[in-house]
């Protein structure tokens, strides 16, 4: 059972607040706690595992669409949208970026993974696309910009976010054809066949019902639409995040999918196309938000200190940085090759699309053996 209590990582606040761990020690815990977390999802052999997995896509399958979405809230979305904008891009992607062959800066990165975001997702002018999950609104206003005839609609739990989004929105000339609304996903309703496209870029972790939100979105989509999800995962192993720092500061009640893991709940959507991107993007686009984090280390004290104090927000700034180091780590694992990023494309089922089952069978196929020679590629669209 995991250990809620505050006082569990006391030592190791205390430690971040005064700045006392330098990184290589950071970097080196780090590591072991990888090498252990491999090491438990592995216990026991294949048949323990895939027993394991069983009980997970139950869990998954009942229940709430999310069973604590105000965790999110606090441990990422309700601080002040200019402490996210001290470390990340000019688009605020709070996602993984892409760095193909010529990018070099953060905000070419950015633009690079939305570019591909759009591209799989088959947007083209004139849609409706439900951007669900959209975080500070990095896919949604590129939508609205690239595309001068979309409406898009985003989804979020956060106020903060909302009110940045809007902001933004005004500013760039594009607030008639970007909706925003803050809605628990648990009670979200949309209109039935409303939407082109939908896209979730890094939600389905945070959440429980997979299975319950998928059938939602088919609802929500028109006969030919589709829905593109991206997510961050493990190429093999798929696990809840638990008994863990990071499971508790940043990620409760949150699942660290396997790359094959959405491939098991193809109730009402069926996989169209899958792909890999190596997990070397997400560890740089990690170590620069850690490196413009920490050049803007007196900003975001004064951002966070009158909330939380002095110390507190010593104490937070520290929390963020061992996060996104630690993470850094964890997606550089292997060269790249354990935790990844899974991009899918799905489509309603036959009985809304006109399919037939050797239709679904074959771009099933076809999906797997592209995700094979993607994952050397990932920008190789």
């Amino acid at each position: 059972m995991t250990r809620s209590t505050p006082r569990r990582y006391a030592a190791l606040d205390l430690l971040l607040e005064k700045g006392l761990l330098p990184d290589p020690v950071l970097r080196i815990g780090t590591r072991f706690g990888t090498a252990k977390r491999l090491r438990r999802e592995e216990r026991d052999g294949v048949e323990a595992q895939d027993r394991r997995l069983a009980e997970l896509v139950q869990r998954m399958s009942t229940g709430n669409v999310a069973e604590l979405p105000e965790k999110a809230n606090e441990q990422h979305y309700e601080l002040p949208a200019a402490f996210l904008g001290l470390f990340l891009g000019s688009r605020r992607k709070y996602s993984g970026c892409l760095w193909s062959d010529g990018v070099t800066t953060l905000d070419e990165a950015e633009e690079a993974m939305l570019d591909l975001t759009v591209t799989r997702a088959g947007i083209e002018d004139g849609m409706d696309v439900l951007d669900l999950g959209c975080g500070w609104g990095s896919v949604s206003l590129y939508v609205a910009q690239r595309f001068p005839h979309c409406t898009v609609t985003s989804v979020s739990n956060s106020r903060p976010q909302r009110e940045y989004i809007e902001a933004r929105a005004r500013e760039l000339g594009v607030a008639d054809r970007v909706h925003v609304q803050t809605t628990d996903v648990n009670v979200l309703e949309l209109p039935q066949n409303a939407f082109d496209r939908v896209v979730s870029v890094e939600m389905f972790e945070h959440l429980r019902n997979w299975k319950e939100l998928l059938r939602r979105i088919s609802g929500w989509l028109r006969p030919d639409g589709r829905l593109f999800v991206h997510v961050f995962s493990h190429r093999r192993l798929a696990y809840r995040f638990t008994d863990s720092w990071a499971s508790e500061r940043f990620f409760t009640e949150g699942t660290m999918p396997s790359h094959d893991l959405l491939e098991r709940f193809q109730d009402d959507l069926a996989l169209t196309e899958r792909w890999a991107v190596s997990g070397t993007h997400y560890a740089r686009t990690l170590q620069e938000w850690l490196q413009r984090l920490d050049s803007n280390r007196d900003a975001a004290l004064a951002l966070l200190e009158p909330e939380r104090g002095r110390r507190g927000a010593r104490r937070l700034f520290g929390t963020w940085r061992l996060f996104l180091l630690s993470t850094d780590e964890v997606w550089g694992h292997q060269h790249g090759n354990e935790w990844i990023v899974s991009h899918y494309l799905l489509a309603p089922r036959a009985a809304q699309s006109g399919w037939s089952a050797e239709d679904d069978a074959a771009r099933a196929a076809d999906a797997v053996e592209t995700a094979d020679e993607s994952a050397s590629a990932p920008s190789g669209d």
